[in-house]
């Protein structure tokens, strides 16, 4: 075991240099940067251009030098903790981020426990039950859960908690928290917030999840161990805990790795929607400016989640199927 934390957590280095390099060759590949897309904005309103205050501004910001520097530059920054600076907010990133980072992390990790939590015991409800009234209430709910956009269902939510409660959502805090220290009352409100966003990005994945469990299990039930242990008299609730559930499990934990990510990605538009302060919403404008150095910051967030939900998958889904060997080499 500790062999294999040792050699994952080596590879998870070299992983991490690639994607960056990657990272910052997209950012870099659109024609032009930041400083020209400013200089467009200023010429249509018709505003002067001093070339040589642009030129002085180039060179302070590095753009001037040649790309695998700019990128060296970049990536040796950040094994540091600074994440550069923002042309956008004139600020450095680390200022401009705040507390966006931690929490998109908050909510991201609150869906994923709502996505469990309500798929998990509906899921196996609908596959033992299969054809009841409960497994086509579910199927049902789920199917609209996967139909409606989560920007849409945010909208509504909003709508008619604000006509029938008179409860104004969108933020992630009350007004008189913003910019201010963290506090227990600040905590309270974030955590009281929370509960809308977190049920509208966590919908369409949960009843997608629900959908799943529920024919990966069916398909373990109708095999011929589980005929087996019903006839050689094992309890029902032992043989499903035992065997047909942890084997229909391994493709949630496998999927943590992209999941993680993709609930950060995918809420962008609810986070606009919602006004959510998370990493959303500012991503998709500092790829519109080009404000590439926010932008990396963002992206290099987005992998690091990737891989570390890999690692975590990994053990997860060595410790819960006991045919998933850590060390390699082939058994006779």
């Amino acid at each position: 075991m500790l062999s294999f934390l040792v050699r994952r957590i080596l590879i998870m280095v070299p992983t991490l240099l690639v994607t960056s390099f990657i990272i910052f060759t997209i950012i870099q590949a659109p024609p032009g940067d930041y400083l020209e897309t400013y200089i467009a904005e200023l010429e249509s309103r018709g505003e002067a251009v001093d070339q040589a205050r642009i030129d002085a501004l180039r060179g302070d910001y590095g753009l001037d030098k040649p790309f695998v520097e700019q990128y060296a530059v970049w990536a040796w920054k950040l094994l540091q903790g600074d994440m550069g600076y923002s042309f956008e907010y004139q600020l450095p990133v680390n200022e401009v981020v705040g507390d966006r980072l931690w929490l998109t992390f908050i909510i991201s990790l609150a869906t994923i426990l709502f996505t469990w939590i309500v798929a998990f015991p509906i899921g196996v409800y609908t596959a033992v039950r299969q054809y009841s009234v409960g497994d086509y209430v579910a199927t049902t709910i789920g199917f609209f859960g996967l139909a409606v956009p989560n920007f849409l269902l945010a909208l509504i939510m909003m709508h008619f908690l604000n006509v029938w409660f008179d409860v104004e959502i969108g933020g992630l805090m009350d007004r008189e928290y913003v910019d201010q220290p963290w506090t227990w009352g600040k905590i309270g409100s974030v955590l009281t917030h929370m509960v809308v966003p977190v049920i509208v990005i966590g919908t369409s994945g949960t009843a997608s999840m629900i959908r799943r469990l529920r024919a990966n299990l069916l398909d373990e039930l109708s095999k011929q161990y589980v005929v087996t242990g019903k006839a050689k008299g094992l309890p029902p609730l032992r043989l499903l805990i035992k065997y047909p559930l942890r084997i229909s499990l391994n493709p949630f934990i496998a999927d943590i790795g992209s999941y993680l990510p993709s609930l950060v990605s995918s809420a962008a538009v609810v986070s606009i929607v919602m006004n959510l302060p998370t990493t959303g919403p500012m991503l998709i404008e500092a790829l519109k400016s080009q404000d590439m150095y926010l932008a990396g910051s963002f992206l290099m967030f987005l992998s690091l989640l990737t891989i570390v939900g890999v690692f975590i998958s990994d053990l997860a889904l060595a410790a819960l199927d006991p045919r998933i060997r850590l060390e390699g080499g082939a058994t006779k």
